[in-house]
């Protein structure tokens, strides 16, 4: 097969979806047949996609801004990729929209359907395509991935896809060892964002209610760049009861994150939806009890290893960072439990998956 894949996502700055392109495509590079070729697709003005980024992968980085290229590609399906890269196989998008193709078998990649029923947390772009035709789009695809059984039953049931045309392709757990020790007095972690959905402003109040309770509780870190919509947030690091005791990190790269992991006593997710949640896969990786809220794929994925909360319980936020700090056994056994957990997310294991939904989704487009 000749596969190309959209790596645009992780050109820049890895964030979780940028991280997962990255792994997943770096996976896919260690299970290709010997008759299979893998293309990494890029497309930026500015920034260059150089050759090596995935050992077995051949690039093609196109020099075209990419919001006119995908300006194209959604509203006019013009032009199709061969022109661009040589003829394909399999043509895969990163996102829920399809990259037209004349005769390559076309899957696309939805992580979640935030864009649906909150499209003003999203950027412009996203905003005027996505809405109004990812369910068409899922529904001509050759194959749909996803990365959690809730996203799956999601675009089941809000896009119309049948479920034999899904395939989960969870994270993988990173190859980290678990840290030798506890560290209860580490810091309090958030990862992720500051965007409106990852609910940082819940966040920061039950950090503050904690303050209250236990003056001795240790800093919080938010890690992650921040949004236009993180201002509110960033003043009220700044000041009182938070000054002193919030420290924003801003975004970390992904090599440099294990160090953070490592000295953390928690990690706090409380997101109003996430598909996935990588922070919490990787926290449980090195040993970190975790803490995330009741809703998405977040429960799916900490299961047993983890406190979970309602996103609008600031109480109950504080009193799931206290336990944790005052209860060190408790913390423990929640580590335990996340380490156990997170050995059964195996960025080869959805590789192999990938590949086999590759080829179903070209049998289908050839009839075979």
């Amino acid at each position: 097969m000749r596969i190309l894949l959209d790596y645009r996502p992780a050109l820049r700055e890895r964030t979780g979806v940028g991280e997962y392109v990255h792994e997943l495509a770096s996976a896919l590079a260690r299970h290709l047949d010997p008759s299979d070729t893998l293309t990494l697709l890029s497309s930026s003005w500015k920034d260059r996609l150089e050759g090596g980024r995935v050992a077995g992968a051949v690039v093609r980085d196109l020099r075209i801004p990419v919001r006119v290229l995908n300006l194209a590609w959604h509203r006019l399906g013009w032009p199709p990729v061969e022109m661009l890269a040589g003829p394909m196989d399999v043509v895969h998008a990163a996102h829920p929209l399809l990259i037209p193709t004349r005769r390559a078998a076309q899957l696309v990649t939805i992580y979640d359907l935030d864009f649906l029923d909150h499209p003003e947390r999203t950027r412009a772009e996203i905003r005027r395509d996505y809405p109004a035709l990812a369910r068409a789009h899922a529904q001509r695809a050759s194959g749909v991935i996803t990365i959690s059984d809730f996203t799956t039953d999601e675009v089941v049931r809000r896009l119309g896809v049948a479920r034999e045309r899904i395939t989960v392709c969870t994270p993988g757990a990173p190859a980290w060892a678990p840290r030798r020790a506890p560290r209860p007095g580490g810091p309090i972690l958030f990862m992720g964002t500051l965007e409106p959905r990852k609910n940082v402003g819940l966040l920061l109040k039950a950090y503050a209610a904690l303050l209250e309770r236990l003056p001795s509780a240790p800093p919080l870190q938010v890690v992650g760049a921040a949004t236009q919509a993180a201002g509110p947030w960033l003043r009220a690091m700044a000041e009182p009861p938070l000054a002193g005791h919030v420290e924003h990190l801003g975004y970390i790269a992904s090599d440099k994150r294990y160090d953070l992991y490592s000295a953390a006593s928690m990690l706090v997710l409380p997101s109003h939806l996430e598909g996935f949640g990588l922070p919490v896969l990787e926290a449980m990786t090195a040993g970190v009890p975790v803490i995330v809220s009741r809703r998405g794929a977040l429960p799916e994925v900490a299961g047993d290893a983890g406190q979970i909360v309602e996103p609008d319980d600031e109480a109950g936020l504080a009193a799931a960072m206290h336990r944790y700090l005052t209860d060190p056994a408790f913390a423990a056994a929640a580590a335990a439990r996340g380490l156990a957990r997170a050995r059964i997310y195996s960025w080869d294991a959805s590789a192999v998956a990938l590949h086999a939904a590759y080829r179903r989704a070209l049998d289908r487009r050839t009839g075979g």
